[in-house]
């Protein structure tokens, strides 16, 4: 219980100190102001596009699940990327990608490590995504050096959240390979540091881990990992483009590559395990938009509002409308993760 209060302590903590950093030196008038010039039918637009991530990661994800079962339906799919979301956008520690395997393996029947397996593949492959997506906009920087003029600085912090997520995805890599290929010997290695804990805890995390592993499967298949990294770009590109059609909405006309590293820093931020990806998420997009494409600090403060407030609204929708078609409180669900946090 102790270590619960500590770790909400320090998570609020996060978010009160990105917050202040975000709000700083506001000018709420000009906020307001620029709020009020938002184009109405881009909004709408806007408004559509926001499930479409959710749609294409349902469709993506069947590529992992079959591996165990075949006939995975599609609205399950689509009901628990959209239910696990919400998780996160309301409780904080990320819960949703707990929520999200455990939710999927009782509507379908499945093993709930296996089902965790293949979610940790689809973070690995978000990661990894991203990070080729900046890549492909640093290296082209002579293409467009005279055209989006980027300080230094600005490139120098783009270099480092690049490298630190890409290690860290790497790492994650590595260990759900290693897992994999060489099961027994790493399980070993894992066995070994689990001693300290009781017999039954110990076999929880083992079979959990074994499980687990079964959901790594698509390493063994060349072409179904294929199918999957072209889906991971679909999604990503989905995603870019919502941002995009935002910046339109405040009649911002920035050309669809230079939105890369802008989303690759929401990313970093939205990673930031505070309850609704208040805080980080919101310092990271006023970062983006005033460093990379030189906007006023209160247009970036009013856009960064609209672009959270949107999905956040659409997506605690959906979720919550799914969750009342099935009876199901919110805090139900929540449960279902904290059940699984061993």
């Amino acid at each position: 219980m102790k270590k619960t209060w500590v770790r909400f302590g320090i998570i609020f903590l996060l978010t009160f100190v990105f917050l202040y950093f975000f709000f700083r030196s506001v000018d709420w008038k000009e906020v307001l102001l620029y709020l009020s010039e938002v184009d109405l039918l881009l909004f709408i637009i806007l408004v559509i596009t926001v499930p479409i991530h959710m749609i294409t990661r349902a469709i993506r994800w069947q590529y992992l699940l079959m591996h165990e079962k075949k006939s995975v339906k599609f609205f399950n799919r689509f009901a628990a990327n959209a239910v696990g979301f919400t998780v996160t956008l309301v409780f904080p520690g990320r819960l949703g990608e707990l929520v999200k395997p455990v939710y999927l393996a009782q509507k379908e029947g499945m093993k709930k490590g296996f089902v965790m397996g293949t979610v940790v593949v689809e973070r690995i492959f978000d990661i990894f995504t991203m990070c080729f997506l900046l890549g492909a906009f640093i290296v082209s920087r002579p293409l467009y050096a005279s055209i989006l003029n980027i300080d230094k600085e600005t490139f120098s912090n783009l270099y480092f959240w690049g490298i630190a997520a890409l290690i860290f995805a790497s790492i994650l890599l590595l260990f759900a390979l290693s897992l994999y290929f060489f099961k027994e010997r790493t399980l070993k290695v894992i066995s070994f540091f689990l001693k300290p804990l009781s017999q039954k805890l110990q076999e929880q995390v083992m079979g959990l881990l074994d499980e687990f592993i079964t959901g790594l499967k698509i390493f063994h298949s060349v072409g179904n990992l294929l199918i999957f990294i072209f889906w991971s770009f679909v999604i990503w590109i989905g995603i870019i483009l919502y941002y995009w059609l935002c910046l339109f909405a405040f009649d911002i006309h920035v050309p669809f590559f230079f939105m890369f590293p802008y989303v690759f820093l929401t990313m970093v931020g939205a990673s930031i395990p505070t309850p609704g990806m208040v805080g980080g998420f919101h310092y990271f997009s006023k970062f983006g938009l005033t460093a990379l494409y030189g906007i006023d600090p209160n247009r970036a403060v009013s856009i960064t509002i609209v672009v959270h407030a949107v999905q956040l609204a659409v997506t605690y929708f959906i979720g919550y409308a799914i969750l009342w078609k099935e009876g199901i409180s919110l805090f139900q669900v929540r449960k279902l993760g904290e059940k699984t946090d061993i």
